[in-house]
């Protein structure tokens, strides 16, 4: 009785390992987020294996049963749509569970987009940190970004095709002169990965970057020489404004020379400092 965490292409069906094939047709159970994308896969390969959902909206319920069925001697697979379970998907919840059921949990390795868009990318890959989706909403989304682009590693992150141009504002609101990798459509015939300063970046997105498919972003880290340029990095939003208060500016004219100097909209600024005060 073994789960099997099993990586799974991220477009190009080829993609897969005959380690994969061999587990998938092996085990009794594969679960998978959505049967009909599972299964142009199981139909390619001609594993009949029988399929059950497991997805963010009835994991608890089917976490539940898959851990009574490896408990009774079941062999399970784990996939995704695409890549690695587990990673900006569901499956954590399950592998704590059957793992504390004393089961044994395997992975077979397979296909990341996140590497996949860092290694073709052209930034540095000796150190990154990847961070999935970012929040919705727009003062989340800064706030965090903010952090995170002081980090001297790059950044990988997920965004879909109706919110990757919001996001990227918000990284030009940060730094305008950031370089930026931006992946779309990886291993299929009509992958794309641009890097560019992020304004440049934003420009391609208009003409040359449809917005289609699944995108993964990655932005170059902050290096110490840049960190230096800019001595209010280490600051918040709200700790930026207060320094220019506390040297005399009144808090009209701190929120407007905070904006000059974050590349920000006076409006944005004024939000979220009296969000926070």
């Amino acid at each position: 009785m073994t789960l099997y965490l099993v990586g799974t292409p991220i477009g190009n069906l080829e993609d897969i390992t005959f380690r994969a094939v061999r587990i998938l047709k092996e085990v009794d159970i594969i679960a998978c987020e959505d049967t009909r994308v599972t299964g142009r896969l199981t139909h390619h390969y001609e594993i009949n294996t029988p399929m059950k959902s497991y997805h963010e909206h009835n994991k608890d319920k089917m976490t539940e049963q898959l851990v009574e069925m490896l408990k009774t001697g079941a062999d399970i697979a784990l996939v995704s749509d695409a890549g690695l379970p587990l990673i900006s998907d569901p499956g954590y919840e399950l592998v704590i569970a059957v793992r504390e059921a004393g089961v044994r949990v395997e992975t077979v390795p397979g296909p990341n987009a996140a590497l996949t868009a860092l290694m073709t990318s052209g930034l540095s890959s000796y150190s990154f940190l990847f961070t999935g989706f970012l929040p919705r909403k727009d003062s989340e989304k800064f706030n965090k970004l903010e952090v995170l682009m002081k980090e001297p590693h790059s950044i990988i992150l997920y965004e879909s095709p109706y919110r990757v141009k919001d996001t990227l504002l918000t990284i030009e609101k940060v730094d305008s002169e950031r370089r930026v990798a931006l992946g779309r459509e990886l291993t299929k015939k009509f992958e794309q990965v641009v890097t560019a300063p992020v304004s440049e970046l934003l420009e391609q997105l208009e003409h040359d970057i449809p917005l289609k498919g699944e995108f993964v972003i990655v932005i170059d880290g902050q290096y110490e020489e840049a960190a230096e340029e800019k001595w209010w990095h280490q600051l918040s939003l709200n700790e930026h404004v207060e320094h220019y208060i506390e040297n005399a500016l009144s808090s009209k004219e701190a929120i407007k020379q905070v904006a000059l100097d974050r590349n920000m909209k006076k409006r944005e600024v004024y939000d979220s400092y009296h969000i926070h005060n």
